[in-house]
């Protein structure tokens, strides 16, 4: 028995639950999480004031198709329960981004960056203002989008009696949102916000597989043997992106020796590791944002004009989703690593490419490298982002399984996953604990 038990690796699995109670602060920090986590989900199902809740039965069904679909997929269903939390994070997504690009590029928000915690503070800040600013633009918009709907029952009206508290409460959820992501990062495990991501992508799952199943099982569509080949191939595609997210160029670096009086320092050799995928998942979330403009300019009307032919799923869509993550990926990635930098901070450590002059030439030499290496990663990630495509044109998935083949939601549950479990190994090896895993570290987005 077991043997039998060592084979499903049950007994190790539960060897390390125990140790990772046996850790006290490990055990608390994963409580804290997972009861923010809950008053997340709860929240999502916490209607705005002035709708009545049984008439969202149409909305709700309408919001899961197309672009409504992909910006539910988010929230984790907030936005078609027309909840407080119907924004979810995007809007603090977006403004991290835009602040983010602005401290690579503006010199003043460079140098607020370079002042240590008191620049973070000012950074967070930033943010924070930004944010309320995209949420001024999009809450109204979300309230259009629901006074389009018909079936949707409204128990109050006028400006001041519904459109302006249901504005506030749009701003105030999102802002808690933002709160709780924060307490999680601070207090919790993982990233605050990623984590709030993935469980509202997670919590879509189960509908979306009981939609496939019921499919299968009721239409004459291939039956259960084309949905066992459904889940064999989403088990591919996630190992291939965990591939993608691990997978790192290492370029050799050897440090002169030094001789400091009866000592000797230096001379060991280290690697730098240059990932394939440095630019993450923001190039699919740069592509789908750019993807939404026509949309915008079509009051939320998905049937006129530019929207129906950027219809998700369709032939233009993809075509121009695959080109603009492949030209953002070389985006992102050049105003990410800098090379030069990195050639001078080896200089000044004293290190050096065996075979490379340093200075110029090793910038020069890493940014061919990382040029080489990009190429095939943007390919790569272009694929991974029209995949859902493939899966609902050729395999005859629905909308809502689709998604989870590929897209900017496989990326993130696979990275959140990844940086997860590696905190978790942390406090496991430093406690003197087994990791993990068995054999080999376990490597999170960032290379340890």
């Amino acid at each position: 028995m077991n043997k039998i038990l060592d084979v499903l690796g049950i007994k190790r699995f539960v060897q390390t639950v125990q140790n990772i109670y046996r850790i006290e602060e490990l055990r608390v920090r994963i409580g804290y999480t997972l009861l923010l986590l809950l008053v997340f989900r709860f929240g999502s199902f916490v209607v705005l004031p002035g709708i009545d809740p049984t008439s969202l039965a149409s909305f709700s069904a309408s919001s899961r198709e197309g672009w409504m679909g992909m910006l539910d997929l988010f929230s984790g269903g907030a936005f078609s329960n027309a909840s407080v939390f119907a924004l979810g994070v995007m809007p603090y997504i977006s403004a991290s981004i835009v602040i983010q690009l602005l401290t690579i590029m503006v010199p003043a928000f460079q140098r607020i960056q370079r002042e240590g915690e008191s620049g973070r503070r000012k950074i967070n800040q930033y943010t924070r203002m930004l944010t309320l600013l995209i949420l001024a633009v999009q809450s109204p918009m979300y309230l259009v989008t629901l006074n389009s709907q018909s079936g949707i029952v409204f128990l109050v009206k006028g400006f001041w009696s519904y459109t302006m508290p249901a504005v506030m409460c749009l701003i105030a959820g999102t802002m808690f949102v933002m709160w709780l992501g924060e307490r999680i990062t601070d207090n919790g495990l993982g990233n605050g916000i990623s984590l709030l991501i993935m469980i509202g992508i997670v919590a879509r799952l189960p509908h979306a597989i009981l939609a496939e199943f019921e499919t299968r099982f009721t239409e004459t569509t291939g039956g259960p043997l084309l949905l066992i080949v459904e889940i064999l191939i989403l088990l591919l595609i996630f190992m291939a992106s965990i591939a993608l997210v691990q997978a790192v160029r290492r370029i050799p670096v050897q440090y002169a020796r030094r001789v400091v009086g009866n000592k000797q320092y230096g001379g060991a050799r280290q690697y730098i590791p240059l990932k394939i995928n440095a630019a993450g998942v923001m190039p699919i979330i740069f592509a789908q944002a750019l993807m939404f403009v026509p949309l915008l300019f079509t009051n939320f009307d998905s049937t006129r004009g530019f929207a129906n032919a950027f219809q998700p799923y369709g032939f233009l869509y993809t075509l121009v989703t695959f080109l603009l993550v492949i030209a953002f990926t070389y985006f992102y990635t050049a105003i990410t690593v800098n090379p030069t930098m990195m050639a001078e901070e080896m200089k000044k450590n004293g290190g050096f490419i065996p075979g490379v002059k340093p200075g110029k030439k090793t910038a020069e030499y890493i940014d061919g490298i990382m040029s080489k290496i990009t190429l095939p990663g943007s390919i790569c990630l272009g694929f991974v982002a029209i995949l859902p495509t493939f899966a609902y044109r050729w395999l005859g998935v629905n909308q809502e399984f689709a998604s989870f083949y590929g897209g900017t939601s496989l990326l993130i549950l696979v990275g959140v996953v990844l940086d997860t479990l590696q905190q978790i190994e942390s406090h496991l090896l430093l406690r003197h604990y087994d990791g993990l895993m068995k054999t080999g570290r376990l490597k999170g987005r960032t290379p340890s």
